[in-house]
């Protein structure tokens, strides 16, 4: 009997349907179980038992053009925390395409720990060996519309205000008071004036009579019904006939340009094309653009999927003092500089000579001014609080202002100190040259990826011609490597 441990249930990811995580891991059959679970998960999947691990997936999302409207997308997987520890989510359950980019998976954007959109994963591919998800970029739903508040009930009360009723038997044109008779509005009332006209409705049969007693004005206009062209009783080319003459009497310049037109709606030609107005067979299918490569201005982000729907943790740092982030982050980049060799030297001391009355009494030349630092080339200065009360932890990127081929590259993790100076606990300097031995570090961003509340940072590899990206984890002043994907160490990191 194994002493591995099992795991059971069902494995899966955030659907787009469900929002959480109920993709099923056995969809392969029982008997491929085994194999997956010896190569790359110690345990097996059982559908009937429901001590099923927690999965939570950390991926970058990277993409070209807006934010929320992207041109080109793609999912890199990166890890699968499976309640123990970190699995390679490149590899993790492929069938053949790893779990972490099956269809329908849908990924939580974040930005600095706040929720951006949703990214579901649509279909899945291989780039240079390693799979990657195509999918749809989904915005954040609106905010829901507040319950509208019901008015308060008033108790109601009787109104003290008179109110007027009309007598049983009284008519409307009568005053109880005055015994004066008004007359109704709908009875007309009796002219006072003799010359007054009175307008009355004139019946059909004094209409007509009216009408054919009128006298023959000539002078008066008369509307008589147009008679109907003998063309629509008759056939098309007469009244094409009388068209055409009358064209030729008006317009003779027109006449000489128009042609014999012939009706083709009764045509016998079998070999006549038609048009005729049909169905749509409705759009196509929808093609997800894909992205290629590494191209000039790509942007990335990070993407989580879990089976728990937990709280947002923002990982933005509030100093105390406003001017303390400006104090840090003038120290860091002096030391940025000093590690790609751009800090000029401190001035040399200049020795006297003993013996001679001029020499101690040389006049002092004021000191001449320093020179303004050497400016740093795409940096990036970021400040994170990765738990609760921990304090500031800094990152600052940067490169020398250079051609490309004669570049330098740098990267510093820090925290201050008790007595307020730069501590570094992660420092990586590489060049073009060197790349393949040291790869470039690019800050992703910071993500919970074990679920215990805590923030790492995500960093890229980038070497000449490979990548892989690697987890730190800030804890009790150094810095921890958690995991890198690919299944090996990139590089070596300096750590102080």
């Amino acid at each position: 009997m194994s002493s591995r441990p099992e795991y059971n249930g069902i494995v899966g990811f955030r659907n787009s349907a469900s929002m959480n995580l109920v993709r099923a891991a056995a969809l392969a059959g029982v008997a491929l179980l085994p194999v997956l679970g010896v190569a790359q998960y110690p345990g097996q999947v059982n559908k009937k038992s429901k001590d099923a691990p927690d999965l939570r997936a950390v991926a970058v999302l990277e993409w070209t053009g807006d934010l929320g409207k992207p041109k080109a997308s793609r999912i890199v997987p990166i890890t699968v925390f499976d309640g123990e520890k970190l699995q390679d989510a490149g590899i993790y359950l492929a069938r053949p395409q790893p779990l972490a980019v099956s269809g329908e998976v849908e990924y939580e954007l974040k930005e600095n720990g706040k929720t951006i959109g949703f990214f579901d994963i649509q279909h899945a591919g291989q780039e240079q060996g390693s799979w990657v998800g195509y999918g749809k970029w989904k915005p954040l739903p609106p905010p829901k519309a507040p319950k509208a508040i019901a008015p308060a009930k008033v108790d109601e009360f009787e109104d003290e205000k008179p109110v007027l009723h009309r007598k049983h038997g009284e008519t409307s044109g009568s005053d109880s008071r005055s015994g004066s008779t008004t007359p109704s509005p709908s009875e007309p009332a009796s002219p006072d004036d003799p010359d007054r006209p009175t307008l009355h409705k004139q019946t059909d049969s004094s209409a007509n009579t009216a009408e054919n007693n009128a006298p023959d004005d000539p002078d008066r206009p008369k509307l008589e019904k147009k008679p109907e062209k003998s063309g629509s009783s008759g056939s098309g080319s007469s009244s094409g006939d009388s068209n055409r003459a009358n064209i030729e009497k008006t317009r003779p310049d027109l006449a000489a340009d128009m042609g014999d037109v012939d009706s083709v709606k009764d045509s016998n030609d079998p070999d006549r094309p038609t048009l005729k107005r049909g169905k749509s067979s409705g759009p196509g299918a929808e093609i997800v653009p894909t992205l290629m490569g590494l191209p000039e201005g790509m942007q990335q982000a990070v993407a989580v999927s879990d089976s728990k729907n937990r709280p947002e943790h923002v990982w933005t740092y509030s100093w105390a003092n406003p001017e303390d982030e400006n104090k840090m982050k003038s120290a860091m980049e002096e030391l940025a500089r000093q590690a790609m060799g751009l800090s000029a030297p401190p001035p040399a001391a200049t020795a006297k000579k003993p013996g001679t009355a001029a020499a101690t009494r040389r006049t002092v030349k004021p000191a001449a001014p320093a020179a303004a630092p050497v400016p740093l080339a795409d940096e990036q200065f970021r400040v994170f609080e990765l738990a609760y009360g921990s304090g500031a932890t800094m990152v600052l990127t940067a490169h020398t202002d250079a051609p490309l081929a004669s570049q330098k590259f740098v990267t510093l993790v820090a925290q201050p100190d008790l007595y307020g100076n730069v501590r570094v606990l992660l420092k990586s300097v590489t060049d073009m040259a060197h790349l393949d031995e040291t790869p470039r570090m690019r800050l992703v961003d910071a993500v919970d990826a074990l679920a215990d509340n805590r923030g790492e940072l995500l960093f890229e590899l980038r070497g000449e011609g490979q990548r892989q990206f690697a987890l730190y984890r800030i804890y009790r002043g150094a810095a921890e490597k958690l995991f890198v994907s690919g299944g090996g160490v990139y590089g070596t990191m300096t750590s102080e």
